[in-house]
């Protein structure tokens, strides 16, 4: 394993505690709020720690191994689509429609955190093959989701009602689904380059 002092170690190990911190901060709003499309992207800000946690384990591995952890970490990237459909079943059951300025708000934190995440992992996300190739495009969708939820957030202002948030929350787990695929050929094409 190579040690912390490499600026990729660095770069993975603040990219997940960012994760982590800011998964309690949207976590406790989604809650508070009933926000399928901020419950959807917290479940992903903690999938993204553990990533990143697992990719700083697997720095210097042989590419076989970078292989099997990228196969794990594909399964890892499917885990916000899961939580997703959890809340979907539960909003549609109880529609209540999310404070939008919360959500907004909300949002535009995340953005910020994934669009430095993005901008730290960027011009590691083609060494060691599918590991940072999975924390990178987790980062960038993640920011694409946050822009999907401030803008959810506007039209629940104009609608008054749940359907901008639950489709931000389909939006992101699908964009988690094909994360997931990326992730798994990259790992595959790790396997084959191996053999």
């Amino acid at each position: 394993m190579k040690p912390i002092s490499t600026p990729l170690a660095r770069a993975v190990l603040i990219v997940a505690l960012l994760n982590l911190a800011y998964f309690g901060v949207e976590f406790m709003v989604a809650v508070r709020i009933e926000s399928a499309s901020l419950l959807a992207d917290a479940v992903d800000f903690l999938e993204d720690a553990t990533v990143n946690l697992l990719i700083l384990l697997g720095l210097g591995w042989s590419a076989a191994n970078r292989a099997r952890l990228g196969r794990v970490l594909a399964l890892l990237l499917l885990a916000p689509a899961m939580a997703f459909l959890w809340t979907l079943w539960r909003k549609l059951q109880a529609p209540v429609v999310p404070a939008p300025d919360l959500l907004s708000l909300t949002g535009l934190g995340a953005l910020i955190v994934n669009l430095g995440c993005a901008f730290l992992l960027a011009r590691y996300r083609d060494h060691e093959g599918s590991l940072t190739k999975a924390a990178f495009l987790s980062a960038r969708n993640d920011a694409i989701a946050n822009v999907g939820i401030i803008l959810a957030a506007g039209a629940t202002v104009m609608t008054r009602s749940i359907w901008p948030d639950v489709l931000v929350g389909c939006a992101i787990a699908g964009m988690n689904i094909d994360a997931a695929r990326e992730v798994l050929a990259a790992a595959r094409g790790e396997s084959d380059a191996e053999a």
